[in-house]
C-alpha cells in the first residue's frame, strides 16, 4: 500500500528541483533510497510524473521569441463538451500550455513564436478558424517575473531585497 504523505512530499520535492539525487530526496522525505526509487518508478508508470523540465530564462539567451497568452471562447460540442476542441488546439506545436478556465472565456492557451507576426498569423489563420472557436483575445507577455515558483531576477537584486517565503 502506498504512503500518500510520503508520495506528496516526494512529488513536491521533485517539482521544486527535479535534479535532486535519490539520496537527497530520501533524506528530505524521510524515506530510504530504495523507497524513493520505487516510488518514482511507480509514479512514472501511473503517469503522475509526466516528465522533467528545466525552467529557462530565454530573455538571457540569444534565442529571440515571443510568448502570448490567448483567451479562447468556444461553443462546446454535443456529447464531447470542450474536450474535442481542446484536442484540436493543443495538437499544434506552438501551443506550450492549455487550460480550461472559468469566467469570461473558456480556454487559456500559451504559445511561443519567433515574432509577433508569427503569433498573430497563428491566431488568425489556424486557431480562430477551428470549428467551434467563437473568439480569441491575444495578450503578449512583455516580461516574466515569476514562473513555477522561480523568480526571474538577477542575483544582485535578490540579495539587495531578501524574499521571505
Amino acid at each position: 500500500m502506498r504512503n500518500q504523505r510520503n508520495e506528496l512530499r516526494l512529488l513536491k520535492c521533485i517539482e521544486q528541483d527535479c535534479t535532486l539525487k535519490p539520496e537527497q530526496l530520501a533524506a528530505m522525505c524521510d524515506m530510504t533510497v530504495e523507497e524513493v526509487q520505487s516510488e518514482i518508478k511507480q509514479l512514472e508508470q501511473d503517469h503522475v510524473i509526466l516528465g522533467y523540465k528545466a525552467i529557462v530564462n530565454w530573455d538571457d539567451t540569444i534565442d529571440e521569441s515571443v510568448t502570448a497568452l490567448i483567451e479562447v471562447s468556444v461553443t462546446p460540442q454535443r456529447d464531447k463538451g470542450f474536450d474535442r476542441i481542446a484536442e484540436r488546439i493543443y495538437q499544434y506545436e506552438e501551443v506550450e500550455s492549455m487550460y480550461l478556465t472559468s469566467g469570461g472565456f473558456d480556454f487559456t492557451v500559451l504559445i511561443t513564436g519567433r515574432t509577433l507576426r508569427e503569433v498573430a498569423m497563428f491566431v488568425a489563420e489556424r486557431l480562430s478558424t477551428i470549428e467551434g472557436v467563437t473568439s480569441c483575445t491575444t495578450h503578449f507577455i512583455l516580461k516574466k517575473y515569476k514562473e513555477k515558483h522561480t523568480v526571474f531576477q538577477p542575483q544582485e537584486e535578490q540579495k539587495e531585497r531578501p524574499i521571505f517565503v
